[in-house]
């Protein structure tokens, strides 16, 4: 009987199909929230990549067959990377927007020194921050922000075919715009609070000038914590919609990023 061979082609093909969609979907799974949890084991990371790229060569292009140890191949790995780190970015940014927010209202209320460690970054931020991020983490896979983000997975194959063509200029400028956004989102999510906080410290600026000899510091803080923690209440309902206008942008900041 002879022996079962293989030939060397048919093997490279058989890892380039495998090998370029692992590298995309592994750098967006490496930055984007909240697959990029440090508190996320590694293990299962790996496993969800694997299995992402497993159900996802079907709809994958056929990739150019090249030597995986040349140069191009590995310009092509860098390209695959970098796409899909770009658009882990995007997504990182729509919950930045969120901790931003959170660590004005809490410098604002006077919980600046209130810190806990964020999971997804490895840094301590505001309780605040820390609040927004367990709650928009909620929303995203409530909203069944998961399942979108394959679904753009599997677009950006056909985007942005595998090639070892770098990403243009107009890609970084996209994922640069998008991070101006995030400023601007971040103003919105405070806005109420922030209001409700100027106009306290207006008061207590009054009554500080009025009555010179009443301790205002006793009553500034707490009355502080108060107004923001009612406003953070009062402002609840609209974090939803806010949270689905910014995902929204941010998906489409990712197919303009990838010429859609």
């Amino acid at each position: 009987m002879a022996p079962l061979t293989i030939p060397i082609e048919e093997v490279m093909a058989w890892l380039g199909l495998f090998m370029w969609p692992l590298l995309r979907i592994g750098g967006l799974m490496m930055v984007a929230p909240p697959f990029g949890a440090r508190t996320l084991p590694t293990r299962v990371r790996i496993l969800a990549v694997l299995l992402i790229t497993l159900v996802m060569m079907p709809l994958v292009p056929e990739a150019p067959k090249v030597d995986p140890f040349s140069p191009e191949a590995v310009l092509m790995a860098a390209n695959q990377i970098l796409i899909g780190v770009g658009m882990g970015f995007i997504l990182q940014l729509v919950f930045a927007v969120f901790i931003n927010a959170g660590e004005v209202i809490a410098m604002t209320m006077g919980l600046g020194f209130a810190s806990a460690v964020d999971p997804q970054h490895g840094v301590s931020v505001p309780v605040i921050s820390q609040f927004y991020t367990i709650v928009v983490t909620l929303l995203f896979l409530t909203l069944d922000g998961h399942l979108m983000l394959v679904e753009m997975l599997a677009d950006s194959f056909r985007l942005m075919p595998i090639t070892a063509e770098p990403l243009g200029r107009e890609a970084w400028w996209a994922v640069v715009g998008w991070a101006g956004r995030m400023f601007e989102g971040a103003m919105w999510v405070a806005l109420p609070a922030l209001t409700a906080l100027l106009l306290t410290n207006l008061a207590l600026g009054v009554i500080t000038r009025a009555a010179p000899q009443l301790n205002i510091f006793s009553v500034g803080f707490p009355l502080t914590l108060l107004v923001g923690f009612v406003m953070m209440l009062l402002a609840a309902p609209v974090l939803r919609p806010q949270f689905e206008h910014l995902l929204e942008q941010g998906l489409i900041a990712m197919r303009q990023m990838l010429g859609g």
